[in-house]
């Protein structure tokens, strides 16, 4: 959420608006199980860094199409052919450092599923954890993670609070989902 806070700001943009409200309203914070859409908000939110998340909102659509419905194995078998089409489709951000992490985390993620059954499994194999362990867990595990992308993943995905200020009524939606920083907070 660059430029926005996500614990004040966020909330007080982003309800009525065309791509923001939509995302707060119904995604931003509450838990994610689907490998698939685990794996979506990870390249999402690779490829926000430097940009805005509006920016992503906008292009998502053709994020989707471009990495085939972020199908895990179909961006993991990803050669040369495919990173070319990647990089010359102006529907999405065309950075090679950020694609090349799509498809290197997609295959990384192939053995984590192989090891604990799903992404979701091996999340929540590590919750909780405070946030600066996170950050050294993707740094090690995954490409393109530094602290501010694995910070907002973890939050929009709920492994983190923080996603909504606590008088936000989105916030009560949230916790009724029982996110895992709700069940067993990190420390």
């Amino acid at each position: 959420m660059s430029g926005i806070d996500p614990i004040s700001g966020y909330c007080a943009a982003a309800p009525g608006h065309e791509w923001h409200g939509p995302y707060h309203d119904r995604e931003y914070g509450f838990p994610v199980a689907d490998d698939r859409a685990l794996f979506e908000r990870m390249v999402l939110e690779i490829n926000q860094a430097g940009l805005s998340w509006l920016t992503m909102l906008k292009k998502r659509a053709a994020f989707v199409a471009a990495f085939d419905g972020f199908d895990i194995d179909r961006v993991a078998a990803y050669g040369e052919a495919e990173r070319a089409r990647l990089l010359a489709d102006a529907g999405i951000i065309r950075n090679r450092l950020k694609v090349d992490a799509a498809i290197e985390n997609a295959r990384r993620l192939q053995a984590i599923r192989a090891s604990h059954g799903s992404f979701a499994a091996w999340l929540d194999a590590h919750h909780p954890l405070p946030k600066a362990e996170w950050v050294k867990l993707f740094k090690k595990t995954f490409r393109f993670m530094g602290g501010e992308i694995v910070g907002e993943f973890l939050m929009s995905t709920g492994y983190l609070p923080g996603a909504h200020h606590p008088g936000c009524p989105v916030q009560a939606d949230v916790l009724r989902a029982a996110p895992p920083w709700t069940r067993n907070p990190p420390a």
